[in-house]
């Protein structure tokens, strides 16, 4: 990527004046990274929609002064998650950041068909950046958040999503890591037989822009030592910039494995292949991990 790590990636987008819109703003942590992106001139204001008297004493809690921000009164939830993606949409702001609100919700809001967020023939997927201390570059994990058991034809589109992400990110042909429990293609294993037919796919073309190997296990994928330990020589091995998760399940546990174990970690989280910024952290991140999310929204918006 054209940076080795978030504070890179802040410094690359800081002085933007965007605007951020959070339905379900009553969230001291989301708060506080819209404060730490005004101080990081990452943001320059937005539209906080939510319960007005639980936002007003959040963000006092946040410490973020409300000069810059418009505040919609509202507390039903699907209510203040359309509200914000109609927002964005008009153009009233730039990105949408989830606050206090469930996933589903904010996800039924984006898709609705009168937004258009979703090409003809496309889906949604989560596509997050992780800086790790053990690891000698960013790299991007999907899908840990909304595709929950991905058929082969999905797999495909979510490779897509993430690689043309990666591209805007300043890799010219990510690699692209399978990652499965085991390194052999066994038919009780169903991911393992997905991993092989992407890979053909990707050798005949089909799946374009990249290198797909696998299937490799996470030790495989991320150290060239370990697979070269287990007879795997490949071009991915040690130097992948995507990891495609077998399903949400298996995804989900690895990120949040890492966010809470993980030396080091840091990451920020979009929504991939959407025509129109989402950001879709979970709300238990913390503030850094919105504020890395926001950054990351920026730097995709301007590469655009």
């Amino acid at each position: 990527m054209k940076f080795r790590n978030f504070d890179e990636l802040m410094a690359a987008v800081r002085g933007k004046t965007h605007r951020v819109v959070v339905p379900g703003a009553n969230n001291e942590e989301v708060l506080t990274a819209c404060r730490m992106g005004m101080e990081n001139r990452l943001i320059s204001g937005g539209i906080l929609v939510g319960p007005k008297a639980d936002v007003e004493r959040t963000a006092a809690k946040a410490g973020l002064a409300l000069g810059a921000f418009e505040l919609i009164d509202m507390s039903d939830i699907p209510e203040m998650c359309n509200k914000a993606v109609d927002l964005v949409k008009a153009g009233a702001g730039d990105f949408l950041l989830k606050g206090l609100v469930d996933t589903k919700f904010y996800m039924k809001a984006v898709l609705r068909k009168e937004v258009g967020a979703v090409p003809e023939g496309g889906i949604l997927s989560h596509y997050a950046v992780l800086e790790l201390a053990r690891y000698p570059k960013l790299f991007a994990m999907t899908d840990v958040a909304v595709v929950i058991s991905p058929t082969l034809e999905q797999k495909v589109k979510i490779v897509e999503n993430a690689v043309a992400l990666t591209r805007a990110l300043g890799v010219e042909t990510p690699k692209v890591s399978a990652v499965c429990p085991v390194e052999k293609v066994n038919p009780k294993i169903p991911c393992t037989v997905d991993a092989e037919a992407l890979v053909k796919m990707n050798r005949e073309g089909r799946i374009k822009n990249c290198l797909i190997e696998g299937p490799y296990d996470v030790t495989i994928t991320f150290s060239k030592k370990l697979a070269a330990e287990k007879g795997v020589t490949g071009q991915v091995p040690g130097e992948t910039d995507i990891a495609l998760l077998p399903d949400l399940a298996s995804g989900n546990a690895m990120y949040k494995a890492l966010a809470f174990f993980g030396e080091g970690m840091r990451s920020g989280m979009v929504l991939a292949g959407a025509n129109m910024p989402v950001m879709l952290p979970s709300r238990t991140d913390s503030p850094r991990t919105k504020l890395n999310s926001i950054a990351l929204a920026c730097y995709l918006k301007a590469a655009k």
